[in-house]
């Protein structure tokens, strides 16, 4: 396995998916790769959390 650089579907920046992150998406059992960016996935993990009224 190789690093792979993606596009994120929110905000169109190139993101890496590292070697690391690819062997845990395996690991867990996940068959796709991330769409987003970690950026974009904080971002609406909080947008998330605040609609579902969850403080962190």
């Amino acid at each position: 396995m190789a690093d792979k650089t993606l596009v994120c579907k929110d905000c169109g920046k190139e993101f890496i998916f590292t070697e690391g992150e690819q062997a845990f998406y395996k690991e867990k059992g996940f068959e796709n790769e991330p769409q987003r960016c970690p950026e974009c996935r904080k971002a609406r993990k909080q947008q998330y959390n605040n609609n579902r009224g969850y403080r962190r």
